[in-house]
């Protein structure tokens, strides 16, 4: 027989590798832990460190559990500059609009932009300190500043800002790459006997409980052919509602006859 050659495995490579978040002068480790986890959430696993204060990695790791391989790249820079000199674009995050004319998005707006300057290289998503965010020599190494519409009230928690940031690239980059698994039994579509089945069911179990007694019992079965064929049930689903009738007669039945239930 030919040999045939093992298949070659496909990589996939996100535009987020291209992602840098960068926190200027950070000083809770639990924010940084925090994002940290939003950054795994999403598909993000560059951060860099602008002067933080002191930190136990091992902290970090502990409250973020899970997150070791993004714990472990954390890079600490001296100054902002050195931490932003191979970005091709970036993004600061400032919770107040400035004075002067300044390129505005809200996160969404900002999510095409980055993807779009990612192709070219590093994009930055600045961050600032928690008290009192980027100052303005910091936003002017910016090329574009992303506010977030809310009250207000316009400070967000550090890792909050991220995770919205984070949450809207990664929708944007069609990286949801996340999916949940189906019923654990699947089953088709019932068929137009079962359909008329549960219908007649629940028409004698109505009756049995004397609800058509002031009530039109062919406008209450037309109401009900409306409700369960607008939420398209499977055929199981369709089945427990059957099942539903079902025991109610048997019920009724038990208490007639003066059985225990």
């Amino acid at each position: 027989m030919p040999h045939v050659p093992p298949s070659r495995q496909i990589s996939f490579v996100s535009i987020l590798n291209k992602i840098v978040v960068v926190f200027h002068r950070p000083q809770d480790p639990v924010n940084i832990a925090a994002s940290v986890r939003a950054m795994k959430n999403m598909g993000v696993d560059r951060l860099r460190l602008v002067q933080p204060e002191p930190y136990d990695p091992w902290r970090i790791e502990g409250v973020a559990h899970g997150t070791r391989d993004v714990v472990s790249k954390i890079e600490h820079f001296d100054s902002l500059p050195a931490a932003l000199a191979d970005c091709v674009k970036v993004v600061a995050f400032a919770g107040k609009r400035r004075a002067s004319r300044w390129p505005l998005a809200t996160p969404r707006e900002m999510a095409p932009i980055v993807i779009e300057a990612a192709a070219e290289g590093n994009v930055a998503l600045l961050f600032g300190q928690e008290d009192h965010g980027l100052p303005n020599e910091a936003l002017d190494l910016s090329q574009l500043i992303v506010t977030f519409p809310t009250t207000e009230h316009s400070s967000l928690n550090l890792a909050q800002a991220v995770m919205l940031a984070l949450y809207e690239l990664h929708v944007a980059a069609g990286d949801a790459t996340r999916s949940l698994n189906g019923p654990k039994k699947a089953t088709g579509p019932a068929t137009h006997e079962e359909w008329e089945q549960v219908y007649a069911d629940i028409r004698e179990a109505l009756s049995a409980i004397r609800f058509f007694r002031t009530r039109n019992e062919d406008q209450i079965m037309r109401a009900v052919r409306s409700l369960l064929s607008r939420t398209e049930p499977d055929k199981r689903e369709l089945m427990l509602v059957r099942a539903m009738a079902i025991e109610v007669l048997r019920t009724l039945d038990r208490a007639h006859r003066g059985l225990p239930d």
